[in-house]
């Protein structure tokens, strides 16, 4: 069974910081576009922020400029670095491919935004 796992999640003020960790299974790592997604209570997963093989990113309009997702080839790991966060970014965050495999969804890790 393909077990991503999600970790990093925490309470965090607005305007403040926090990095998301992503393990992958090196067969999934090597060959997906892997992508960050966030699920509010109440609403659908959306994707946040993608990164293919070649280290290119792609954002949701509303992250531009203030999240930077990453991966290390090394440690087969896709990390989501959030700041200047806001009530808007608080939810339980997906690592998952792009488009994303049914299979492969974790149980997430939870961000809270408050003051």
């Amino acid at each position: 069974q393909v077990r991503i796992v999600e970790s990093g999640g925490d309470l965090v003020q607005p305007g403040g910081s926090l990095t998301l960790s992503c393990s992958v299974p090196g067969d999934i790592f090597s060959r997906w576009t892997m992508g960050w997604y966030r699920q509010a209570p109440g609403q659908q997963r959306d994707l946040v922020a993608r990164i293919n093989l070649y280290h290119a990113p792609t954002y949701e309009d509303s992250v531009k400029g203030r999240f930077t997702i990453s991966r290390d080839n090394a440690k087969n790991t896709v990390l989501l670095q959030m700041t200047s966060v806001t009530t808007a970014d608080a939810g339980i965050y997906y690592c998952n491919t792009w488009k994303p495999t049914a299979a492969f969804w974790g149980q997430g890790t939870q961000v809270t935004v408050s003051s």
